[in-house]
């Protein structure tokens, strides 16, 4: 009797929370696993997925939408201003003033959208980081100078270029030679930033080169095509320049610091070169009679859309895929063209689409991430394996109807030794 007591007095003691604590699971596993049988819940969780899945769905479409319309009405605006008003350099600098009213738009929509409400000390202290893009001690007048200096003027010379191709080329052409950024982008930074090197893009900065080419060709190498392709790729080739300086002195920046950047060039921008367009008034160069016969109308629409498409840009590499934005930008190049067919009656050459199209498609080899080979390798191959286990299912399948064949005619398959 002491043995077997001293034998169940331990397990007695011990496994008493063990077994109460297995009793709870086995009830939490039921309840699971009737939860999991309940149809309800099932649809209910079905339902959630796919309103997940349409909200993202509707927000890219959103997106890409929004891109792409505000560049081609910008292009538009440009074009039609031209007809009674050509002063490209005036309705650069006045677009880029307008970048000041970036980063007041962004902080009041972080502080409208913030969960708690924020102590004067905490919106100061946001307002500090958002202007460490410059550096660890923030903005000072030294580094307004040196950081602000050279990125502005190749804005204002991005924008000046893109408006000077405007009035030698269609809104399709110069769209689409804008394009070609994404190539200079990936040339410039393999050779200054020593990125990694994809075949790939090579093909699609040979494909860009071709479609530069063609473009020139397509009129024979006349003056003024000759001269808008210039202009383009010129702009284009700033652009890329703008991009690649960025990410090399001052790295990638979030949402709040990229606002604040650009309102930083917007006051460069009224500050130092508000000289500029008055030179050119007096000396007749940009001249108009007076301020009340400027189209104000149509100014405020190219700045407005600029503005827009910039805040589009930034926001959208926050909040969803940059390969959106850039389908967005492509996109401008089919829109731009069915508004130039349909309101101003244009007619493409050969040659043009045939340029307009290699470009587009280098564009589109220039958006597959560096581990593409890779992710195609392993998309094959799942493809294989998923045709083989088919395979070997209907084999099993065929056996199986074989077996039950033999058998219902009373004979049995003898396996070999």
């Amino acid at each position: 009797m002491k043995k077997h007591s001293a034998r169940v007095a331990p397990l007695a003691v011990c496994n008493s929370s063990v077994l109460r604590a297995s009793i709870i699971e086995g009830e939490e596993a039921s309840e699971n696993r009737v939860e999991n049988l309940n149809p309800e819940n099932n649809v209910k969780t079905h339902c959630q997925s796919c309103t997940t899945v349409f909200l993202k769905v509707f927000w890219a479409f959103l997106i890409i939408l929004s891109v792409s319309s505000s560049w081609v009405g910008t292009t538009q605006i440009v074009k039609i201003t031209y007809k009674n008003f050509y002063c490209p350099f005036f309705m650069t600098w006045f677009s880029t003033n307008w970048n000041i009213m970036f980063f007041p738009v962004y902080y009041t929509g972080h502080l409208a959208t913030a969960q708690d409400k924020q102590s004067p000390i905490k919106k100061i202290r946001y307002r500090s980081e958002c202007s460490r893009i410059f550096g660890e001690d923030g903005l000072t007048l030294k580094l307004f100078l040196k950081r602000t200096a050279p990125f502005s003027i190749l804005w204002t010379l991005t924008n000046y270029l893109y408006l000077l191709a405007l009035k030698k080329l269609t809104a399709t052409d110069v769209s689409a030679l804008f394009c070609c950024n994404k190539a200079f982008v990936f040339l410039l930074s393999w050779i200054v930033l020593k990125d990694k090197f994809m075949g790939v893009r090579i093909v699609a900065a040979i494909m860009a080169i071709t479609g530069i080419v063609m473009m020139a060709y397509a009129d024979g190498f006349h003056g003024d095509s000759i001269i808008g392709v210039a202009l383009a790729v010129g702009s284009a080739s700033t652009s890329a320049l703008y991009k690649v300086l960025f990410k090399m002195f001052l790295g990638s920046a979030n949402f709040g610091e990229a606002a604040h950047f650009l309102s930083t060039m917007g006051f460069f921008n009224l500050i130092f070169i508000s000289s500029a367009p008055v030179i050119l008034y007096f000396t007749k160069v940009e001249y108009w009679s007076s301020f009340s016969a400027l189209p104000w109308g149509y100014l405020c629409g190219v700045a407005s859309l600029w503005l827009a498409f910039n805040i589009l840009v930034n926001v959208g590499v926050v909040i969803t895929y940059p390969i959106l934005i850039s389908i967005g930008t492509l996109l401008s190049v089919p829109g731009n063209a069915a508004v130039d067919l349909l309101k101003h009656e244009m007619i493409f050459s050969v040659v043009r689409l045939a340029a307009t199209t290699i470009i587009c498609i280098g564009f589109l080899l220039m958006l597959l991430p560096e581990e593409w080979d890779e992710i195609t390798l392993r998309f094959i191959n799942s493809l294989k394996e998923k045709k083989s286990e088919d395979q070997s299912e209907d084999t099993t399948e065929s056996s199986n109807h074989t077996r039950s064949r033999s058998r219902a005619n009373g004979t049995v398959s003898i396996p070999l030794a």
